[in-house]
C-alpha cells in the first residue's frame, strides 16, 4: 500500500530538481501524477521516467503558469485525464537574486510573477476541483528567504515573493478549512536543483561557504525536499493546517 494510493496529483514544475523528485516519489506512493512545465523537453524527460518505473504520470508541456488561461488550461485537461484532484504541490518557481541596488521593477516583477502570481493563478484553477472533491491538499513551496534577510547573496525581490507566499497560504488555510481543504508550505534552504548547481561549478561563490558551515555537512537535495511534501500530501499530516515546515538542515539557526 502506498501512502498516495488512490490519490491524483497536481505538481508545478516537474521538468526538474524538487518537481522532478516529487512526481517519482508521489507516483511511487501510489499517486496518479499530472506535471506541468514550461521546459517541454526535459518535463516529457521525467515523465517518462516514471511511467518506465511503473508509475502513472500525463505531463504537460510547455505551461506558461502564470498565465492564468494557460494555468486553468492545465488544471481543466489535468481534470479530465485523472478525473479529479486531491493534492496540488505549487513547487515551480523562477526568482530573480541580486543586490537591490540593481534590482529595477523587470526584476522585481520577474520575481513576482513566477514566485507569488503563479500561486494564485493555479490555486484558484484548482479550487473550484478541489472542493468539488470534497476536500483535499494545497502545499505551497516559500524559501527560507521569506524568513530571514541574507547578506551573503542579497535576494529582496525572492524573500518579498515567497514572503507572499506563506502569506496566501495562511490565507488559503482559513478559506479552506469548512471545505475540509488543507495548506502548508514547505521553506526549503539552499537545496542543489539545476538553477543552484551553476553556483557550486563557480570557485569561490559563497555557497561553498555555505556548504562547508552547514551543520549537517552537506546542501539539501530534491529529495530531502520531496519526502516533507509526501508527508504533508499524505492522511499522515491530517491535522496539519497552515503550518510552513523549514527544510534547510538547521543551517538558518544553528551557527
Amino acid at each position: 500500500m502506498g501512502r498516495l494510493d488512490g490519490k491524483v496529483a497536481l505538481i508545478t514544475g516537474t521538468a526538474g530538481g524538487q518537481g522532478a523528485a516529487a512526481a517519482r516519489l508521489f507516483a511511487a506512493e501510489g499517486a496518479v501524477v499530472c506535471g506541468a512545465d514550461i521546459d517541454a523537453e526535459r518535463a516529457q524527460r521525467v515523465a517518462s521516467q516514471v511511467r518506465a518505473a511503473g508509475g502513472r504520470m500525463h505531463c504537460h508541456a510547455p505551461v506558461d503558469l502564470a498565465d492564468p488561461d494557460a494555468a486553468r488550461d492545465w488544471v481543466r485537461e489535468a481534470v479530465a485525464a485523472a478525473g479529479g484532484i486531491d493534492v496540488l504541490y505549487n513547487n515551480a518557481s523562477a526568482p530573480w537574486v541580486g543586490p537591490f541596488s540593481e534590482t529595477g521593477w523587470a526584476q522585481w516583477r520577474f520575481s513576482m510573477r513566477n514566485e507569488l502570481d503563479l500561486i494564485f493563478t493555479v490555486t484558484s484553477a484548482a479550487w473550484p476541483h478541489l472542493i468539488a472533491r470534497g476536500g483535499g491538499v494545497v502545499i505551497n513551496t516559500a524559501s527560507v528567504s521569506a524568513h530571514r534577510g541574507a547578506r551573503f547573496i542579497e535576494q529582496a525581490a525572492h524573500g518579498a515573493a515567497k514572503g507572499g507566499v506563506l502569506a496566501i497560504t495562511r490565507h488559503l488555510a482559513a478559506a479552506g478549512a469548512r471545505h475540509r481543504i488543507r495548506a502548508n508550505s514547505i521553506s526549503p534552504g539552499l537545496i542543489v536543483t539545476p538553477q543552484i548547481q551553476p553556483f557550486l561549478d563557480q570557485p569561490g561563490h559563497p555557497v561553498h561557504r555555505m556548504r562547508e558551515s552547514h551543520p549537517l555537512g552537506r546542501l539539501g537535495t530534491p529529495e530531502d525536499v520531496a519526502s516533507v511534501a509526501l508527508f504533508l500530501a499524505s492522511d499522515d499530516a491530517r491535522y496539519l493546517n497552515a503550518v510552513d515546515i523549514v527544510v534547510d538542515g538547521g543551517q538558518s539557526l544553528i551557527s
